[in-house]
């Protein structure tokens, strides 16, 4: 068996072909070879391929708010003052208005008018007085403090965060590779009254 470059095997080629010719025109071939290929062999292999490569996942629940109410002071106890207006009510009472005596007054009698002198009792008259029964004064007024009924927000539940690790998938794939080339050689042939050993 002979190994041969592939430019030995390309004259090599040559050769035969010359030969051939040389055979078709009559001529005795001295050498023969035939080519002899090899295939390439392949082999499969199986690679892990990243299908997804992970992460992670949030997973987000909202805060909840709810309302409380409670009592609360608005204003504290305080003292103040006020005033009472005076207390009064009214009394009549008889007072002399005019002493009354002699007195001169014109009259007509009988047509003629005549100064005369006359006589008038004491007049009187009723009048009224307010009397005051208690007078005005300052009361102390003690004011209770003052409540007042409040809503208010409050918070009954803080926001909440989970997070899910999340590995990265493979899958399994097929790949085929070359293991060794694919080659040709030449191989010496002997064929009866064609080709001498």
């Amino acid at each position: 068996m002979i190994r041969k470059s592939p430019a030995s095997l390309a004259v090599a080629g040559l050769a035969i072909l010359a030969t051939i010719s040389e055979t078709a025109a009559g001529g005795r071939a001295l050498e023969c070879y035939e080519p002899i290929r090899r295939p390439a062999l392949y082999d499969t292999v199986y690679e892990d391929v990243m299908v997804s490569p992970g992460g992670q996942f949030i997973d987000y629940d909202a805060p909840i708010y709810g309302t409380r109410a409670s009592v609360e002071q608005i204003a504290p106890a305080r003292v103040t003052y006020e005033v009472v207006p005076a207390i009064t009510r009214t009394v009549y009472r008889t007072v002399k208005v005019d002493d009354g005596g002699y007195a001169w007054e014109w009259r007509v009698i009988h047509g003629r008018k005549v100064l005369c002198k006359v006589w008038r009792k004491a007049r009187y008259a009723r009048v009224a007085e307010t009397a005051v029964v208690e007078p005005e004064r300052l009361r102390r007024v003690v004011l209770p403090a003052e409540y007042e009924s409040v809503a208010r927000e409050v918070l009954v539940r803080p926001e909440r965060r989970r997070i899910t690790e999340i590995a990265p998938s493979y899958q399994k794939v097929a790949r085929r590779v070359l293991v060794r080339e694919g080659s040709t050689h030449w191989r010496r042939v002997h064929i009866a009254r064609h080709c001498r050993d």
